[in-house]
């Protein structure tokens, strides 16, 4: 499978929830910069990767790289039901270059 990204600004970061001692996981949302229909899409980090959103706060643009997981779920005497989770595994912040403003030019020298 090709690499997955998707940019935009974090609009939400869940506390981390405690699913069992082996399995943690945070959820994310990220609004795209789409003009015309921005789109608020949640994606999850699990376990080790919980630390890639851990820098970045609500507001902030970043890219993130993540993996489309899917599954099945059948419960008794209903219909099998599917699934799918974005797992993110690389969050990136929006690189932006410092403007250097003119230094002022100080009009009263002293020669």
């Amino acid at each position: 499978m090709s690499e997955l990204t998707m940019k935009g600004a974090i609009k939400l970061i869940n506390p981390i929830k405690v699913i069992s001692d082996k399995f943690s996981v945070r959820e994310f949302v990220i609004v795209t910069d789409d003009a015309k229909y921005p789109q608020e899409v949640i994606f999850q980090t699990v376990n080790d990767k919980m630390d890639t959103i851990a820098p970045y706060g609500v507001g902030q643009v970043v890219t993130v790289s993540f993996n489309v997981r899917g599954k099945e779920y059948a419960a008794p005497n209903k219909p099998v039901r599917y699934y799918n989770t974005l797992d993110a595994y690389k969050v990136q912040g929006e690189v932006t270059s410092p403007v250097n403003e003119p230094m002022p030019m100080d009009d009263d020298l002293p020669f």
